[in-house]
């Protein structure tokens, strides 16, 4: 079968491997969709936040089909379309253990939920980004059309908490530096998307009407996580969901008090992937934007290198079959 492996940092192939034989409490998926992620690229320099091993096959947000179940497995079947969670325990399924950039792997049925026939194959590669938006938005608690949120960074977390919060009825501000970003948050029914930088909260103000009541930073940018505090109304909510990995900027931290702010720090999407997908089949949710490229596995360092140009694209995935 053909997979894309990270053979040693920095480098990348399509090559021919053994298809996985699994155990009897195991089963084997056949790969639809692939997403790229930037902490693939992570990954591949060796700088992963866990210990990894090469060679190893990437891809933690997929979907596929059921092909084979162990014996032991009575809760999927073949032909079952599913998605599957990345992070179970100690082991990052794509990092720690090989993932779905693959013809066929295999997964455990634990990590498993089954795809609503609502969403493509290809909205399922985007459950995992979408899942960790939808975490974001519900510990803003009770997001709700009486709010207006701002959402830092338009990559693929912050669309999809774009997504997630105009789901819910809010009104929602897109901050970005990237014309086209900005463009496609519009598109995907932003009320406004403005420029980060100096005057913020003013211009913020002008184009919403007021400060925002929930404040959710998905970029990780150390200026945007201090820029927060400045842009949050009085008692707003606040969530930070981008990870930083280590640089600093300076932020007037007196304001969590003098604005009393309900900060919260997330990371991942835990306990909440069956509320996340009813809310994507349900909630008519749009996110064709968010998929900029896509490219059959066989071409799969061209994904790479597009994912990494990401003036041009948000969200590259591959596709197999």
């Amino acid at each position: 079968m053909k997979a894309l492996v990270f053979q040693r940092p920095d480098e990348a192939a399509v090559v021919e491997t053994e298809r996985p034989e699994i155990a009897s409490d195991e089963i084997l998926v056949g790969s639809r969709a692939v997403g790229v992620c930037h902490s693939d690229f992570d990954l591949l320099s060796g700088r992963y936040i866990i210990p990894v091993q090469f060679p190893t096959i990437p891809g933690h947000e997929w979907s596929g089909e059921v092909v084979e179940v162990g014996r032991e497995v009575t809760s999927f079947k073949p032909g079952d379309r599913v998605v599957g969670e990345c992070v179970i325990g100690d082991d990052h399924f794509g990092f720690s253990i090989s993932g779905a950039a693959a013809e066929y792997f295999k997964v455990r049925p634990e990590w498993l939920h089954k795809l609503p026939d609502e969403l493509s194959y290809q909205y399922g590669a985007l459950v995992e980004p979408f899942t960790v938006a939808y975490y974001a938005v519900a510990s803003a608690e009770n997001v709700n059309a009486s709010d207006t949120v701002a959402v830092f960074g338009a990559g693929p977390i912050g669309l999809c908490v774009l997504a997630a919060a105009k789901g819910h009825g809010a009104n929602v501000v897109m901050i970005d530096p990237v014309a086209e970003r900005r463009e496609i948050a519009t598109g995907m029914g932003a009320i406004a998307a403005i420029e980060p930088g100096g005057g913020l909260p003013e211009r913020f103000a002008e184009a919403a009407g007021e400060l925002p009541q929930v404040v959710i930073e998905a970029s990780g940018n150390p200026l945007a996580m201090a820029a927060v505090l400045d842009l949050a109304a009085f008692k707003a909510r606040v969530v930070y969901v981008g990870i930083e990995t280590g640089d600093s900027a300076p932020a007037m931290l007196g304001q969590i008090q003098s604005k009393e702010l309900r900060i919260r720090g997330v990371i991942g999407s835990p306990n909440v992937w069956p509320a996340a997908l009813r809310f994507l089949a349900r909630g008519g949710i749009d996110l064709d934007s968010v998929i900029t490229a896509s490219f059959p596995l066989e071409q799969a360092t061209d994904a790479l290198e597009a994912a990494r140009r990401t003036s041009e694209n948000v969200k590259v995935q591959m596709v197999n079959g």
